[in-house]
């Protein structure tokens, strides 16, 4: 059973910078896409960021520039760079598990940015 453990989370001040982490359990961590999505009060789950297998990696537009979505295979970890933080950035955060149509999911790190 691979489980996810998000961290990182915390209440920041706008153009400030946050990491998150995602731990995976198991040993087929380097074969899954992991990705970090987020759902802000009142709005659907949204895909923030996503890197395959191969280390190729795609961004939503609101991120591109600020975020960056890197992993470490020998740590079976999944990380989120967030820079230049804004308030609109503020939703729960859920790291993504993805292979061969299967997801799994974290219980997700609260992410606030405001002054």
């Amino acid at each position: 059973q691979v489980q996810l453990v998000e961290s990182g989370g915390d209440m920041v001040q706008p153009g400030g910078s946050l990491r998150l982490s995602c731990k995976v359990s198991g040993n087929h961590f380097a074969i899954f896409t992991m990705g970090w999505y987020r759902q802000a009060p009142g709005k659907e789950r949204e895909m923030v960021a996503r890197i395959s297998r191969l280390f190729s990696t795609n961004y939503a537009d609101s991120v591109k520039g600020r975020f960056t979505i890197s992993r470490d295979n020998t740590k079976n970890t999944a990380y989120l760079q967030m820079n230049s933080l804004k308030p609109e950035d503020t939703a729960v955060y859920y790291c993504n598990a993805h292979l061969e149509g299967r997801d799994v999911w974290g219980q997700g790190t609260q992410v606030s940015v405001s002054s």
